[in-house]
């Protein structure tokens, strides 16, 4: 009858008193190499914001071009996005994340012996679908692997890893920056090869994700995964008996290699997940799209992408000195994202994401009156300079605590086993494409309406998520992943499925 005080409390907002499970060190590990692929995006996304200010000089191009370049592979990396959901239920997750580190692999040499700029969007071509397919993979292993007491932090690991790539990104860029200009922005796009290296080597370690077993009707290989990635073996039984369930195989079915029914295979799934949704998966793809969405039309690639101009624009000339300011950025998104680690799986979701999303509100709006107040006056103003650097600090630091981990730990959590893979998909095209059309309009944008103007857009638009996320998103802390479609399906109204969930609890009591 404890449950029944646990559940009070998540309908109130306050995370479930449980007591806490000793950490199982070999989900952590699969967790950990599994979140390297995201390694991938991040130094991609920290490289580019210096080596595009070489490129520009070397191969002559324009602003626009300068656009097109960076934001070029969000929008190819939808390719990989798209085919990953199927891949991954093809060939299973452990060997889809190995063929997204060997086309990376490939992507990166091309960039670093590109003589031109063609060349160099051959390049950028095949390393955003293998950054599609490591983005959607990572968070869906994780989440599969998890138990539901560390899922949060586990599954919040591949931006953990995000993170050290666009800092490692941002040391290649300062301590390139020093060569020829021919030769130093190639050096900092071809080392993003080794990193793909180390993960396709490491990764094959590491065991497949027993959901996808269980959905080949390897039910004996995914009860030897389940018991070393759950805190206990009850926990061990209930996710196998669950995902069972969901997969539709017999109770009763004990084999170590039983038939599947054939629609738990994948077919079908779009129509279910599109064009007949119940209410339930209706809810949780508006919420998994909705949060995309407003994760990166909130500024944050942009910001990380180009934020030389912005140090510049703040009145920080000095190359060597706007290249140590990124690195600055890239510290503080690494370091709240591990504090991040930390709360996701004590504190819940919805408080962080909140306060999270409302601190970068403030931060925007700051971070635009003080770029405004620099681009209107004709001396250097050193407070206005630092405050423009604190308020990114800040901006990133917020992000990483909140909106950005939890965006993939919630979209990777709440879809319904059969619909996870495409329903994941899904959110990371969208995730993708948003990215696209902010880094790919930025410069125009800023030119347009001044670089503080630019900064206070997209606060309104953090605003307007801050709205839906209060209305739209339930907590999930502590639920298992098969308990999701009794969260979701009321919208607005989703407090009502907590009281469900209790009545159901107390009547198993």
């Amino acid at each position: 009858m404890t449950d029944h005080r646990a559940e009070d409390n998540a309908v109130s907002g306050q995370p479930l008193l449980k007591k806490k499970p000793k950490r199982n060190l070999y989900a952590i590990g699969c967790a950990i190499l599994a979140s390297m692929t995201s390694i991938l995006l991040g130094y991609d996304i920290g490289v580019m914001s210096g080596a595009s200010i070489y490129i520009q000089e070397d191969l002559k191009i324009s602003d626009v071009e300068v656009e097109i370049l960076i934001g070029i592979l969000n929008l190819y990396s939808l390719i990989g996005s798209a085919a990953a959901g199927r891949t991954s239920d093809w060939i299973g997750r452990r060997y889809t994340i190995v063929f997204a580190g060997a086309i990376f692999f490939t992507g990166a040499l091309l960039m670093g012996f590109a003589t031109n700029f063609a060349f160099l969007m051959v390049g950028r071509f095949v390393a955003g679908i293998g950054v599609g397919y490591a983005l959607m993979i990572a968070p869906v292993y994780n989440a599969e692997v998890s138990p539901a007491s560390s899922r949060g932090a586990l599954t919040s690991f591949p931006e953990v890893f995000v993170n050290i790539g666009i800092l490692l990104g941002y040391v290649a860029n300062y301590a390139f920056s020093g060569l020829p200009i021919n030769l130093g922005w190639r050096l900092m796009l071809g080392v993003g090869v080794f990193p793909s290296v180390i993960l396709a080597v490491g990764v094959l370690t590491m065991p497949e994700s027993p959901r996808w077993l269980v959905m080949q009707g390897r039910l004996g290989d995914a009860k030897h995964v389940l018991d070393k990635t759950s805190d206990s073996v009850e926990e061990a039984q209930l996710r196998l008996a669950d995902i069972k369930e969901a997969a539709g195989i017999p109770e009763h079915c004990t084999e170590d290699v039983v038939q599947v029914p054939k629609h738990s295979h994948g077919e079908e799934v779009w129509k279910e997940l599109l064009l007949h949704p119940t209410p339930p998966v209706r809810h949780i793809l508006i919420a998994a799209v909705g949060f995309h969405f407003f994760q990166q039309m909130s500024g944050i690639d942009a910001l990380v992408l180009y934020s030389p101009r912005i140090f510049k624009a703040a009145g920080i000339t000095d190359a060597s000195t706007l290249l140590l300011a990124t690195v600055a950025v890239g510290f503080s998104k690494t370091i709240f994202t591990l504090i991040a680690i930390g709360f996701l799986d004590r504190v819940g979701r919805r408080p962080l994401l909140l306060t999270s999303v409302a601190g970068m509100i403030a931060s925007l709006l700051c971070l635009g009156t003080s770029l405004t107040i620099v681009n209107h006056e004709n001396e250097k103003m050193m407070w206005a300079s630092v405050l423009c650097l604190s308020m990114v600090l800040a901006y990133v630091g917020f992000f990483s605590i909140g909106m950005g981990p939890i965006a993939w730990v919630y979209s990777s959590e709440i879809f319904p086993l059969k619909l996870r893979a495409q329903g994941c998909s899904m959110g990371t095209a969208v995730n993708r494409i948003m990215s696209g059309v902010l880094t790919m309009t930025f410069i125009t944008l800023y030119k347009a309406i001044t670089m503080g103007g630019t900064f206070f857009l997209y606060g309104a638009i953090a605003t307007v998520g801050w709205v839906f996320f209060y209305t739209m998103l339930p907590e999930t802390q502590g639920r298992t992943l098969e308990d999701m479609e009794v969260l979701f399906g009321k919208f607005w109204r989703w407090r009502e499925g907590y009281a469900l969930l209790r009545n159901k609890r107390a009547v198993v009591c």
